[in-house]
């Protein structure tokens, strides 16, 4: 995307209006407050409002392959003083533990003073009859008698096509006839084609997708904000940082963005670009360490949009990015590989790699893994491709790593 593409794309966020005070939004009037600490915003047109930065359940602080759970317990502690109380989990997170974690960590508090959000598992479904014992066992874990929200999980073609097949939406319709869910939507990885489809093929409360102003053409999120935005389906933003990518830029990039603001952080400006955006109902975090939590409370308490100067650094940013070949992975370890090879950690290494070009510094990291966990180990059986939200070819950046080793 060229210097006029990202301004057109800006100029549609400044279009859209100040969205960290006070934005005429889909369904009525979103207001943003500072009520409880961070920055809240009105779902729709209920008394309902949501904090802007919401906390993913995904990337938790960990003891080996476990929850370190007085690290975690410390940080959600945190965030309901500091009025985060949107807590967004799901069936397979960090191995099946964070559903249990949620439950466990929250149960202190009044149930109507925070949000629980899960997702049905659809890749594990079989048969209809797993939706009700799925559910079930998802409000056990949690520990709670209803989903405030409630998602089909990383829907594409392949994934509603079987969802529709087992009738899902129904059951999840049903669900919440009986006050188990409150509001119903679905989480999204495919083409802004199939999002059509799925978008309107039921009524829905809500959708959560991939944004970024990497992926704003990149993964073409744009079509996919404005195609739910015409159809007043608020918007759940996921990966904001890109897997930390752009908490983490190169250094000419990152350089741009230092002199233009010099208190501020390449993360600051990533979460600024999706909070500009009107639809946005809250974005999420998938924050690790307490320092994390802290940095950005302190940015979403007053969080303000880019304004037009500030759009086109970004834009002389993002032009840097562009430039340096790197693989999409953001480390949602969603390819669990039966070879147990360490996918996310390789493509890691791979990617700083071919930021530095600094092969003696990659074959150290490289051989710093235990041999059964090396891209060395994977045999191409697909199984990871096809677990991939960011459709990677995963066995092929393998190889190219294995090529790139002997080299």
């Amino acid at each position: 995307m060229d210097r006029r593409d990202f301004l057109k794309s800006a100029a549609l966020l400044c279009a859209l209006g100040v969205a960290a005070r006070v934005d005429r939004a889909i369904g009525g009037e979103t207001k943003s407050s500072s009520v409880r600490g961070v920055v809240r915003r009105r779902y729709k047109n209920t008394a309902i409002e949501l904090p802007l930065l919401g906390f993913g359940m995904m990337r938790l602080p960990l003891r080996g392959r476990t929850i370190d759970k007085a690290k975690s317990q410390a940080m959600v502690d945190r965030a309901m003083a500091a009025g985060i109380n949107y807590f967004d989990t799901a069936y397979f997170y960090l191995g099946g533990q964070s559903e249990s974690f949620v439950g466990e960590a929250l149960r202190k508090y009044p149930r109507d003073s925070y949000f629980v959000v899960s997702k049905m598992p659809v890749r594990k479904l079989k048969r209809a009859s797993d939706l009700e014992l799925i559910f079930q066992e998802q409000l056990r874990k949690c520990r709670v008698d209803h989903f405030d929200f409630y998602m089909l999980h990383a829907l594409n073609a392949k994934m509603f096509d079987l969802a529709e097949r087992l009738k899902a939406y129904d059951f999840l319709k049903q669900k919440k006839a009986a006050g188990k869910i409150r509001y119903l939507g679905f989480s999204f990885h495919d083409t802004p084609e199939v999002l059509t489809r799925i978008a309107d093929a039921h009524e829905w409360d809500f959708a959560q997708i991939q944004l970024n102003y990497l992926d704003w053409e990149l993964y073409r999120s744009r079509e996919q904000y404005e195609l739910l935005t015409s159809r007043k389906i608020p918007v759940i933003v996921m990966e904001p940082l890109r897997g930390g990518k752009l908490a983490n830029l190169p250094e000419k990039a990152a350089r741009i963005l230092k002199n233009a603001a010099p208190n501020s952080t390449p993360a600051a400006w990533a979460f600024r670009y999706a909070a500009s955006l009107p639809n946005v109902m809250t974005i999420l975090s998938g924050m690790s360490r307490m320092d994390y939590l802290e940095e950005n409370i302190r940015l979403f308490q007053d969080i303000k949009p880019l304004n037009e100067q500030e759009q086109r650094v970004l834009a002389a940013a993002l032009r840097v990015l562009r430039n340096i070949d790197s693989v999409a992975c953001t480390g949602c370890h969603y390819c669990k590989c039966p070879s147990e090879v360490a996918i996310p950690e390789m493509l890691k290494i791979y990617n700083e790699y071919l930021e530095d070009k600094d092969l003696a510094k990659f074959r150290k990291a490289y051989q710093a893994f235990p041999t059964d966990k090396r891209a060395e180990n994977c045999v191409a059986c697909g199984r990871c491709v096809k677990a991939c939200p960011q459709m990677i070819r995963i066995p092929e950046e393998m190889a190219k790593i294995v090529k790139l080793v002997k080299k």
